[in-house]
């Protein structure tokens, strides 16, 4: 990747919801850009199948996957998350999917995602990293929910082909109670 970068930030009253500065990519590599958003594409495909397994593939022995509450730059080892698992937390999760007892999703939820506004962040290591914005279409016996967050990846090349070692899902509302979140974002 160029270091050839530009710092963004945000006004001061998003900063709880926008989180830290951060270090943009000014310069476009276009095989990368395309190789990465298919990766994510196809994440999100496979999360939206809920084809469990294939998903839990392309993490890296040492993930790590977050979906912090109250905000975007929490401490998760101090304050609460919705979601804070490292490596064989991923696995106990996918386990626990696929056994057919997580009742609010019997059956299990449609699920349609749009992913936009790609964006790579600087990198100090050999780790590929990208924001981008999510919005998921969820349907269940319960109704219909519409979900929407910025997610922040860290992907490495594993034996020539990328994988997720770090995961950030910042929901928009995740300052509110939230009632069923019960599928993988």
């Amino acid at each position: 990747m160029s270091t050839d970068v530009a710092e963004i930030e945000g006004p001061d009253i998003l900063k709880e919801w926008v989180g830290k500065s951060r270090v943009y990519e000014k310069s476009f590599n276009p095989q990368l850009y395309h190789e990465v958003q298919q990766f994510i594409f196809r994440e999100a495909r496979l999360q939206d199948i809920h084809d469990y397994d294939a998903w839990e593939e392309l993490w890296t022995d040492d993930a790590l996957y977050w979906v912090p509450a109250n905000g975007t730059d929490t401490d998760p080892e101090k304050q609460m998350s919705l979601i804070y698992d490292n490596r064989s937390r991923i696995a106990l999760r996918i386990r626990q999917l696929k056994t057919g007892r997580r009742h609010s999703q019997t059956p299990p939820s449609q699920l349609a995602r749009v992913i936009s506004n790609f964006e790579f962040l600087a990198s100090d290591t050999d780790d590929i990293k990208v924001m981008c914005n999510t919005q998921i279409f969820e349907t269940n016996l319960r109704g219909d929910t519409m979900w929407a967050s910025r997610n922040e990846y860290s992907l490495r090349r594993v034996d020539g082909a990328l994988r997720m070692a770090y995961k950030k899902v910042v929901l928009i509302n995740n300052n509110k109670a939230i009632y069923t979140l019960s599928f993988l974002v």
